[in-house]
């Protein structure tokens, strides 16, 4: 029930009885028994695992059975971010990890694979720990060794899951993006990282349509001169035909089918601790995108603790995430198996055939736990559907929104519309430790627009320019003590020059992760948006996400970008980009309530200098807003500062590329 007071409006509070029965109370309950550390509710247990960040990752090891050599060597080692190392001498596998749930639950389903054509794929544990052997020994055998890297461009299917975790088991580091990236896009992530084998996929369905990537996989492999072998991934119906052509044309290329005919008793290689895991890639909206290594053992504890003690996934659990195998939510829905979670993946359009399809895969495939990026929930609620109406949905327990800021409106649909009972949690992380810092536990209220606090041994803080600690203002979201799960290191970066400027510029030895925030005295946290697209009209900041955020609720607007441009001689320029609903139109009446709307919601200080009516928002294939290069461009930045390859819609970035050349050349005229 909502509960409104004049400050925040409670909009679920968890019962009793579940908060007793979650892992996290059971944690506690075991920390107290074991080790004799007595704590009380959430925010004490987050005191002291900061406090005693060693002793809480060894308890995590310990509590979770990591398959493993712990070894006898530290928790941590330095004492200075970056300059930490995690658990030396200890040894363990990803992969080992996930798939010990075979010797425990052999005949229940791992993953289940869906398709907009309907098809369903069922993988039980026991195929999926066969299937993963025999590619982990394929590639042994056309000699892939641990370090080696291996690369994929696939969709969300069961198919890139079991790659991913061959490629884990050998110990070769792992790499995928979606296959809507074009081969430059793609050249710019795996060439750096020098891959030697290579996975595609003959063929999928998207919003209706077939797509055919195969076309492209003579120039990929032309633009990536460290491949061997090339893995085509045939699982299309009616394209098998095509991809026994395009084997038989390519003496390097193998098919999938053909690797993983006959299962294998899957051979793990023990490796160290920080050992690389996976790339991830920065989202390269300027310059080529860095690749962001995460080791083994550091993502396996982050992910034991997340999705346990703060996302309360359980064993049989079954996961559901709507997103493209290039964005991290995709590993995280892959961690979610190191608890024996059975994981749905979805290769189709996100609204293929009804506004609400995520909803209806919930329903069909009774899904406990659904990840999402809060546009998705935005959109959904914009629709005018109630998913509460139209399906079943008693199965689902929580939904994680994550990728932005989830707007109020949508957080208050969410229990009208979806279930007045689940967790919603809005938790920031990301691709740079591959896992949370802010967001969900299963004790605490749901309060709308406010993170309910930090991750267990996550030392969060809000930093002002002068890096002082702030209440209850917008200041820079900083971490100040290391987490394992931290990148183990940027590819290609020997001296640690890179990595280190990436985070600890502004204050040294403390992680700056580039977000605007307000730190709530009771530890709770309301995210503004990056901190480099803020919006400072004298001297005030803002984060664009505040601003959009009322835009967007303006009847006829869609979607909005606003950005703060500083210009030379001074002068400061806040345009503010609409996106009008289909039959809209961006006029004076349209433009004179948004003005109304920011003046109530915001402050007149936040008004802009003008509202442009735009075909579309820019964005980045994994769906974020792209202000900060086309802020660079209103600045003086060249063009060729973009990487296009990183847009969405690269169409859409044009025209603001366009408008704000237009813009430089009309100042110059004055």
């Amino acid at each position: 029930m909502t509960e409104r007071t004049p400050e925040r409006t409670v909009l679920w509070t968890p019962p009793r009885d579940r908060v007793e029965s979650s892992a996290l109370a059971d944690y506690q309950r075991w920390l107290d028994r074991e080790h004799g550390v007595s704590t009380s509710g959430y925010q004490e247990l987050l005191d002291w695992s900061v406090e005693n960040i060693e002793d809480f990752w060894e308890t995590m090891w310990t509590y979770f059975d990591v398959v493993g050599d712990r070894g006898d060597g530290p928790v941590l080692t330095g004492d200075t971010m970056p300059r930490v190392r995690w658990f030396e001498g200890a040894t363990c596998n990803y992969a080992e990890n996930i798939l010990r749930h075979a010797d425990t639950r052999p005949d229940a389903e791992a993953i289940v694979g869906l398709h907009e054509d309907e098809r369903r794929d069922s993988i039980t544990w026991r195929e999926l720990r066969g299937r993963v052997g025999a590619l982990a020994a394929w590639l042994r055998e056309h000699g892939v060794e641990p370090g080696d890297t291996v690369c994929a461009v696939l969709p969300n299917i069961p198919e890139a899951v079991e790659a991913l975790l061959a490629c884990a088991a050998v110990g070769a580091v792992w790499s995928v993006v979606s296959p809507d990236f074009g081969v430059k896009g793609i050249a710019d992530r795996f060439a750096q990282i020098e891959p030697s084998v290579l996975l595609t996929v003959d063929g999928y369905l998207f919003n209706g349509r077939e797509q055919d990537p195969t076309g492209t996989v003579g120039d990929l492999l032309a633009a990536l001169s460290t491949v061997r072998e090339h893995v085509l991934v045939d699982q299309f119906p009616g394209a098998g035909e095509r991809a026994e052509q395009t084997a038989a044309a390519r003496e390097s290329t193998t098919l999938y089918s053909q690797i993983v005919a006959v299962s294998q008793e899957p051979v793990f290689e023990p490796v160290e601790f920080s050992h690389p895991l996976w790339v991830l890639y920065s989202s390269g909206t300027t310059g080529k995108p860095k690749g962001i290594v995460h080791g083994h053992g550091g993502v396996t504890l982050e992910a034991l603790k997340a999705n346990t003690l703060q996302q309360e996934a359980l064993e049989g659990g079954r996961h559901y995430s709507a997103v493209a195998t290039t964005w991290v939510v995709w590993n995280l829905l892959v961690n979610s198996m190191l608890v024996g979670a059975t994981i749905v993946t979805y290769d189709g359009s996100p609204v293929a055939g009804v506004a609400d399809k995520q909803f209806e895969i919930i329903e069909q495939e009774k899904v406990t736990n659904f990840g999402t990026g809060a546009a998705i929930l935005t959109m959904i609620e914009k629709s005018g559907v109630s998913p509460a109406a139209r399906y079943n949905l008693s199965a689902l327990r929580s939904i994680l929104s994550t990728g932005s800021p989830l707007p109020d409106s949508t957080w208050e649909w969410v229990y009208a519309h979806v279930s007045p009972d689940i967790h919603c949690g809005s938790d920031s992380g990301g691709t740079d430790i591959a896992t949370g810092f802010i967001g969900s536990n299963p004790y605490d209220p749901i309060v709308r627009g406010e993170l309910q606090g930090a991750y267990l041994a996550v030392a969060a803080d809000s930093f002002d320019e002068q890096g002082r600690p702030v209440v209850d203002e917008v200041g820079e979201f900083v971490v100040t003590k290391p987490m394992p799960s931290m990148p183990v290191k940027f590819w290609n970066d020997p001296d640690g020059s890179r990595y280190e400027s990436a985070y600890f510029d502004a204050y040294p030895g403390v992680w700056r992760h580039g977000d605007w925030v307000t730190k709530r005295p009771g530890g709770q946290y309301v995210i503004h948006g990056r901190s480099d697209s803020t919006i400072n009209r004298g001297g005030i900041r803002m984060g664009s996400a505040d601003i959009c955020q009322a835009v967007d609720g303006v009847e006829g607007v869609q979607s909005s970008m606003v950005i703060g441009a500083e210009l030379s001689g001074g002068d400061y320029y806040m345009p503010l980009f609409v996106v009008p609903k289909p039959g809209v139109e961006v006029d004076d009446a349209l433009r004179e309530r948004i003005v109304q709307r920011i003046r109530t919601d915001v402050s007149p200080r936040y008004v802009p200098d003008e509202i442009i009516a735009a075909p579309a928002v820019p964005t980045t294939r994994t769906g974020k807003l792209m202000e900060v290069p086309i802020k660079k461009i209103f600045q003086g930045a060249s063009p060729d500062t973009i990487n296009r390859g990183t847009a969405a819609d690269p169409e859409i970035l044009d025209w603001y590329v366009n408008y704000a050349q237009s813009f430089a050349a009309g100042r110059q005229d004055r």
